[in-house]
């Protein structure tokens, strides 16, 4: 009889340990990484049926102190949003760069991404009212900054930003950076028929 008992209790502690396992360690496996691709786009309103958005683009932003000052991006890439919402080594990609002062261009290189600093999925965009020539997983808004490394040897952050279709207000369109100690705040707003100013992730 107290074999049986002491079967049951051991039975009970292994049934009630794989269920507290199931409880609190399958919510965090189910919740998976993103896997991102960014891109600086092209756009294109005059395509029909639909505008045409495609890789290749560029953006600008201004610093403040003073405002004269610029920069000039292009790029693509890909990293890993981890589900904690941290950072994340797993990226790849960068692009080109080019500062000014005023319409003075102070240096130009390229620059390569070396770590996701943090990810922000804000939602998928509306579908069916793009031609998307990217088409590499659905297309998302959402916010993304990374650190970056210059070709000059200098380091800093870069901002992007994307407001499509659908996406909540207040999110940024664009890219905001630093570059040694400047910081280039103020992203440039997209403006109707200059191909500038736009980004777009598509999470895969």
């Amino acid at each position: 009889m107290r074999l049986n008992t002491r079967r049951a209790l051991a039975c009970a502690v292994v049934f009630l340990s794989a269920l507290l396992l199931t409880v609190l360690i399958l919510p965090a496996v189910q919740a998976a990484a993103d896997h991102v691709r960014w891109d600086i786009i092209h756009f294109n309103p005059a395509t029909a049926p639909l505008p045409t958005i495609s890789a290749g683009g560029f953006a600008i932003a201004s610093a403040r102190n003073p405002s004269t000052l610029s920069i000039k991006l292009t790029g693509s890439g890909t990293f890993v949003g981890p589900a904690s919402g941290g950072t994340s080594g797993g990226v790849t990609g960068g692009g080109t760069w080019e500062t000014f002062s005023g319409i003075t261009s102070t240096g130009s290189g390229t620059y390569e991404v070396t770590e996701l600093v943090s990810w922000t999925f804000s939602n998928f965009q509306t579908p069916g009212v793009l031609t998307d020539l990217i088409d590499d997983g659905t297309r998302s808004n959402g916010v993304a900054v990374f650190r970056i490394r210059y070709s000059d040897g200098s380091e800093g952050v870069l901002g992007v930003g994307c407001h499509g279709p659908g996406a909540p207000d207040g999110t940024l369109e664009g890219v905001i950076a630093s570059k040694g100690h400047v910081t280039y705040w103020d992203s440039q707003a997209p403006v109707g028929g200059v191909d500038a100013n736009r980004t777009v992730f598509h999470v895969m």
